[in-house]
């Protein structure tokens, strides 16, 4: 936990691990991003969102993750020491909930998990058990799954923060994920993980 306190404000964030050990979950105690998150995959992606442009500044910072209340942080690799990054993490936090300014200044792409009306009525049933069942539990880990489509009885689903590169994330999709949707849905016979590359590059393009 690290406090800072400038005369006018005090401020408290909290950090927690997350089953991924490149991952740490950021909790500054005040809201990050209402009723939804987004994922920046490189510097390019941050172009919505200042607070990610300043943490993509800080070497060794691999991807940032927004909660509806933590930051997700991810380093670019086991040989990246947390002690070294973390107080500049810190840093950039505190200083920029110290400014004011909005986490997303401009319209940031949409996350798929949202119902639509054209969405028949498995994959509304499946959109409502990731919004209700799923994804608070996944983002009690520092990261996210998104619906990506459903065709011939397989669920695609991306996963975010820290949920992307983490060891047990195929465990946490067949396992957890598959089981519960089969339990509650018996058209949907597995699940597959989505890496999102088209749009990733056309992030960092």
């Amino acid at each position: 936990m690290q406090r800072v306190n400038d005369g006018t404000r005090s401020m408290f964030i909290q950090t927690h691990d997350t089953p991924n050990p490149n991952s740490l979950k950021f909790i500054p105690g005040k809201p990050v991003l209402e009723a939804r998150t987004i994922e920046f995959t490189s510097p390019a992606s941050t172009y919505c969102s200042p607070l990610a442009r300043q943490l993509f500044r800080i070497e060794g910072v691999k991807s940032v993750f927004f909660g509806t209340d933590f930051i997700t942080v991810t380093k670019e690799s086991e040989d990246t020491d947390w002690n070294l990054i973390k107080p500049d993490i810190y840093a950039t936090i505190m200083d920029f909930y110290a400014s004011g300014l909005p986490i997303i200044t401009e319209e940031a792409p949409r996350t798929d998990t949202a119902s639509s009306e054209e969405d028949d009525e498995v994959v509304l049933m499946i959109k409502e058990l990731l919004e209700t069942r799923i994804r608070p539990t996944v983002q009690e880990d520092g990261g996210d799954v998104i619906f990506k489509g459903f065709e011939d009885g397989i669920v695609q689903l991306k996963l975010q923060g820290a949920c992307t590169s983490c060891p047990s994330s195929i465990i946490t999709l067949k396992n957890g994920i598959q089981n519960m949707l089969q339990f509650y849905i018996p058209e949907v016979e597995g699940v597959e993980q989505v890496v999102d590359d088209d749009k990733e590059e056309a992030n960092s393009a």
